[in-house]
């Protein structure tokens, strides 16, 4: 039976909080980037303190995801939040750049908490036929942070040279106390259900309902969900990284950078406000595959050397098509995945996520220093015109591979529930 509250009250709120969390993040990254070019950093180092964000959370997200599938999401809100506030807090006051990359290590670590629980949470209390839509209104959450906390940035760090280690402080300090305001609206987004025993071990002494890593990423439909985020989420995280380099370099003030990437994190809230239509019209995987094409060949078009009235309108475009692919990846890895293991199957997306995270800026820092800034963009588009051709493979809706089962356990595919409808664990 899968327990939720009536109305989605519970969704509006995490909705909110989720705004706070991202816009604290989305503020700091680009302080972070701005930050440490005060402090010395060429591209190159940009692009290892951008990849060490996602470091911590690349060995964390498993765990993480297994305890919740067995236990409640709520905790991991509060967590996320404070390690968020204290990571923008201490980047702010850091000397150097290894401090940089540390502070931006515990600053991803507490955003991949608190998502790893606002998302589990939305999968166990949304029926199956209000995935789509909830997923879709949960990352309206995550596009207003994008849209507030670049322009917030933009307008707090100045772009004198003398004043951008101390204007990118502040703008660090102000990400932490925007951070702190999200904790206002997480009240009573979970349902708890009534205490149960625990369930009897399956008879060769393994805990039932655990499926291996392996496993759920050999289910059909997981590992091409993870491959999709991973494509639109590393577009979405050198943009932020590097539209400040690419401002530097072509004269643009970053209160202008600001507003870009604000107008990209608009546009992905006008797609997703309009993404139900557009699966009822397109279906799920054409609408996928093309969004993935546009925004792939949009990528590879930011590499031009475009007036800032041009790149507008390039980002926003870019930032319609990257809406699609997120809440749509969620959906898809948590209908694929095998009972019992959908907050680890969305641990493993976001642990996909963060792999991104770590490769992508490195590999983006790396090329920028052999080829330039504009060649990042390049290889953003290559790899999300293979997440279009990944989108185009069927998923395995209703037939992943069974998982392990308690003794007398049913599991004729026609009785089995639909993955939303299961319980992810108790409470």
């Amino acid at each position: 039976m899968d327990i939720r509250e009536p109305g989605r009250g519970w969704l509006l709120r995490l909705v909110i909080a989720f705004t706070f969390a991202q816009a604290a993040v989305s503020m700091a990254r680009p302080a972070v980037s701005y930050r440490a070019l005060a402090l010395g950093a060429d591209a190159r180092a940009v692009g290892v303190i951008a990849g060490v964000y996602a470091l911590l959370p690349l060995f964390a997200a498993v765990p993480l995801g297994r305890r919740t599938d067995h236990g409640r999401c709520a905790p991991l809100l509060p967590v996320g939040v404070a390690l968020i506030a204290t990571g923008c807090a201490l980047s702010g006051r850091a000397g150097s750049l290894v401090e940089m990359a540390v502070w931006s290590g515990v600053m991803g670590l507490g955003h991949l908490s608190f998502v790893i629980g606002a998302q589990s949470l939305v999968a166990r209390q949304s029926a199956p036929e209000d995935q789509d839509r909830n997923f879709g209104h949960f990352t309206i959450g995550a596009s207003l942070g994008q849209l507030i906390g670049p322009v917030a940035a933009g307008l707090v760090v100045s772009e004198h040279a003398d004043a951008l280690a101390r204007t990118s402080a502040a703008a660090l300090f102000g990400s932490a106390a925007v951070a702190a305001f999200a904790v206002t609206s997480l009240w009573r987004v979970e349902h708890r259900a009534p205490a149960k025993g625990p369930r009897p071990p399956s008879a060769d002494g393994a805990r039932p309902g655990r499926v291996s890593v392996g496993g759920i990423l050999r289910t059909r439909g997981v590992a091409s969900g993870i491959f999709i985020s991973l494509a639109v989420l590393s577009a979405t995280d050198i943009l932020t990284a590097y539209l400040p380099v690419v401002g530097e370099q072509r004269s643009i003030a970053p209160a202008v950078i600001g507003l870009l990437l604000s107008l990209r994190a608009a546009a992905t809230v006008a797609c997703r406000l309009v993404m139900t239509p557009m699966i009822r019209l397109m279906g799920r995987t054409a609408l996928m595959a093309a969004s993935c094409l546009g925004a792939g060949l949009l990528c590879a078009a930011l590499a031009l050397p475009l007036p800032a009235w041009a790149l507008g309108l390039l980002l926003a475009a870019l930032g319609f098509c990257l809406g699609v692919g997120q809440p749509l990846s969620m959906t898809t890895v948590v209908q694929a995945a095998p009972d019992g293991a959908g907050s680890t199957a969305l641990a493993l997306r976001l642990t996909g996520n963060r792999l991104g995270q770590v490769a992508a800026p490195a590999s983006a820092g790396l090329l920028a220093g052999l080829a330039g800034t504009a060649a990042p963009f390049v290889m953003l588009g290559v790899l999300l015109l293979l997440s279009a051709g990944v989108a185009l493979r069927p998923a395995g809706h209703g037939a992943p591979p069974a998982p392990p089962e308690a003794p007398g356990r049913r599991t004729e595919p026609s009785a089995e529930p639909r993955p939303a409808e299961r319980r992810t664990g108790p409470g």
